[in-house]
């Protein structure tokens, strides 16, 4: 798992980057060069990204397919799930993909920040896992879960357990429900992470439910490893790139939107993620 401390070091290094394109401003800065101009989209467009698989799909696009499109583009890599918003929405980057709709739906509100989707790539479904017990039916009252603590994933991580006969909650909760909506335990602790860490702490616990893309950083194979998985039919949960809002129209974002939903990148994904990571193409939102 990379550190914090490389995301910090991202940050600062695109603050000294957008400080010096001020003077002749930014693609993410519509009134110093209006979106869509000739001169916006001949720069790149940097876009923040998660390390797995986000970084690794945009690296891939532009390994291979954004020179051929006519597209410039750079990619920074944030391991938090706060400064890839903060950054797009002050201008530091141009774009970000990191996230799912409840999550950035919750992150504006408490933030009042104005990030809007663009299109959806790909879904990276939640799992339970373990290294001490082999299924589910092992888990047993008196052990410890633990599960992400931000707000939705949390939420999504309690879902995930009433689904599968762990735990109850109250009727109509659904992806928003805390632990104070948890009506039955069955026995079991709770331990409350933040996302990024809980792999770490798998060894400590009887079991954790863990992002999908935190698993795979973690050398879990959520196809293969999880005790429990999120189903992907009807899933709220497809990850997007995200833009300030009024920077849809720029045309290297929309350039970029296309890139990510094309067939080469669909392939990219399956082949790469053998379901682990599964294409979730079309309009977000």
């Amino acid at each position: 798992m990379r550190s914090n401390l490389k995301a910090l070091a991202a940050f600062t290094g695109i603050t000294a980057l957008a400080a010096g394109l001020t003077a002749c401003g930014t693609a993410s800065d519509p009134a110093a060069s209006g979106s869509g101009s000739g001169d916006a989209a001949s720069k790149p467009l940097v876009v923040a990204a998660s390390p797995t698989p986000h970084a690794d799909i945009l690296t891939y696009v532009k390994d291979n397919l954004a020179e051929k499109a006519g597209l410039k583009l750079e990619v920074k890599e944030f391991t938090d799930y706060v400064l890839p918003n903060t950054a797009t929405q002050d201008g530091q980057v141009d774009a970000n993909y990191f996230q799912h709709k409840p999550y950035l739906d919750d992150f504006n509100k408490k933030n009042k920040t104005t990030i809007v989707p663009v299109v959806d790539v790909h879904l990276e479904p939640l799992g339970l896992y373990s290294q001490k017990l082999k299924s589910l039916k092992d888990i047993k009252p008196g052990q410890t879960v633990a599960v992400p603590n931000d707000t939705t994933n949390g939420g999504r991580a309690l879902k995930l357990l009433a689904d599968n006969g762990l735990i109850a909650l109250k009727p109509g909760v659904g992806a928003g429900a805390t632990l104070s909506d948890i009506t039955d335990k069955k026995g079991l602790e709770f331990k409350e992470l933040e996302a990024a860490t809980v792999p770490r702490a798998l060894s400590d616990v009887d079991a954790a439910v863990i992002n999908g893309n935190y698993a795979i950083e973690a050398k879990l194979t959520p196809a293969k490893d999880a005790l429990a998985l999120e189903k992907s039919e009807g899933n709220p949960y497809a990850n997007f790139l995200a833009v300030k809002d009024g920077n849809e129209d720029d045309p290297r974002v929309k350039k970029l939107a296309g890139l990510l939903n094309s067939p080469e990148v669909k392939k990219y994904i399956e082949d790469t993620y053998k379901g682990s990571v599964i294409p979730a193409f079309g309009a977000a939102g």
